[in-house]
């Protein structure tokens, strides 16, 4: 196996987040993923020419990306269509930015190089992101996290974003209990909780009871929730987190909550 392949396997489960977290889909952002390694494999010229691997990787994403016109509309249905219409008022770029910015930690001068633009025009998208993304959708947000600091920090970036959260649950059956009284439109939790009980468990028993909303998930483990071998969040977040990633994350996941929650 040649270095090349293996540095891209490296970076393949965080353009897999990146990818979900754009389409606020695992399905939809795997197959943009599977699509970008398709390419490669016909074709290394872009990945060949990039500053390094991981920059090359993106780029190839993006330049699929932006020719399937991004996001495709007309292959969702119900919330996720009136999100994706919503993502269309979007000024162009913006969400991309931000995400490699904010999720993906790229630096400004490999975004430039990334979606191909000069590093002012990079500079000026995160400014009219951030303020599109605030401004644009308003919801309750259920916190599980058993860390009461990361706790207590989680719930002030969440409410400085206009959000109201409706509960910090330590446990699986506190946040079960939480989610029962006043149902969330995002979920934010931790995959290990202070009763050794699991955050995805916790998760999975409220999705099951209140049907589909979007679920960011926190862990210092990324990789291992990115593989695309089974059902996986769209939005993942790295341990320890910056405030940016929280804001970012949140900001996204709530186009794909309840439309009730979506600003005209």
């Amino acid at each position: 196996m040649s270095d090349i392949t293996v540095e891209i396997g490296t970076h393949l489960p965080f353009l897999r987040r990146y990818a979900r977290a754009l389409t606020g889909s695992q399905t939809s952002g795997d197959q943009y993923a599977a699509a970008t390694i398709e390419a490669i494999l016909e074709d290394r010229s872009t990945l060949n020419s990039a500053s390094n691997v991981k920059v090359g990787l993106f780029r190839c994403f993006h330049l699929i990306w932006v020719t399937s016109g991004s996001p495709v509309m007309g292959e969702e249905t119900g919330l996720r269509a009136a999100a994706q219409r919503h993502l269309q008022s979007l000024t162009e770029n913006t969400r991309e930015a931000l995400l490699l910015s904010t999720i993906e930690a790229f630096e400004t001068a490999q975004i430039a190089e990334v979606m191909a633009i000069g590093e002012d025009e990079v500079t000026s998208l995160l400014k009219i992101a951030q303020t599109e993304m605030e401004r644009s959708v308003s919801g309750k947000v259920l916190i599980i996290e058993d860390e009461p600091i990361i706790a207590a920090d989680l719930e002030s970036i969440v409410a400085d974003l206009g959000h109201k959260v409706t509960g910090i649950a330590r446990t699986h059956h506190q946040a079960v209990e939480i989610g029962q009284l006043e149902a969330p439109d995002l979920i934010l939790a931790d995959i290990q909780l202070a009763d050794s009980s699991s955050g995805i468990d916790a998760v999975n028993e409220l999705l099951s009871a209140m049907g589909e909303r979007p679920v960011i998930f926190i862990t210092a483990f990324p990789e291992r929730l990115l593989t695309g071998d089974k059902p996986e969040p769209a939005f993942l977040i790295s341990k320890p987190y910056r405030e940016d990633q929280v804001q970012s994350a949140v900001s996204q996941a709530m186009f794909f909550a309840s439309t009730e929650s979506l600003k005209a």
